[in-house]
């Protein structure tokens, strides 16, 4: 009987070793790291390019000092605040593009501005405008579909709002090998051919 009681004590000795051997190895081949500042590098590093604006909210109405100020419009014809973050590895410059799918024709080009260095992180409000020259050195903005260089704003005929996409490209390239006479269309086709991700806000405007 005495000998039956010592098996059973060696057999839950044993069990109980066993268990703490499978838990100290599964804390062993855990990564320490999955908690940690590395794991929080790691998942901002797969979070996707993101563009935001305090002048141009998701499928608000885009405000007059945004407008275009010819053409039976009357608005302030200001180019929006644009910041961004998360590009991915590899961008070596932005490209921003503003385009109405809704006009007329099959869509109108309000702004293209390219050759954005990689180290640029936003677009102050007025930047469209050649004039003011509040664009990072080296960045050209081309025609738009009125017939002038840089920002051209919202301006559709009467009658439903349409929908004003401002989208961010970041480039596999430092230059997109285009000047300020390309159209707005040629730089959306090379930077649509050259990108490694977009993002972009969708605004309204109608009269």
């Amino acid at each position: 009987m005495r000998r039956k009681i010592l098996n059973v004590s060696n057999r839950s000795a044993a069990l109980a070793l066993v268990a703490g051997l499978i838990a100290a190895s599964a804390l062993a081949f855990a990564d320490p790291s999955a908690h940690g500042p590395s794991a929080r590098r790691q998942a901002t590093a797969a979070s996707p390019l993101t563009l935001r604006s305090p002048d141009v909210a998701q499928g608000a109405a885009i405000s007059l000092e945004h407008v275009y100020d010819e053409s039976g419009c009357h608005g302030g014809n200001i180019s929006p605040a644009l910041s961004w973050d998360h590009p991915p590895a590899g961008t070596r410059s932005f490209a921003v593009l503003m385009f109405d799918p809704d006009a007329p024709g099959g869509g109108w080009w309000h702004w293209a501005a390219f050759d954005i260095p990689a180290d640029a992180t936003s677009l102050p409000a007025g930047a469209g405008d050649p004039g003011r020259h509040l664009l990072p050195r080296g960045a050209i903005q081309s025609r738009n579909d009125f017939g002038s260089r840089g920002y051209g704003g919202p301006c559709p005929p009467p009658g439903l709002a349409h929908h004003y996409h401002v989208i961010l490209y970041a480039l596999r390239l430092t230059r997109l090998g285009l000047d300020a006479g390309a159209s707005a269309a040629q730089v959306a086709a090379r930077a649509r051919s050259a990108a490694l991700a977009e993002a972009e806000i969708v605004g309204l405007y109608g009269r």
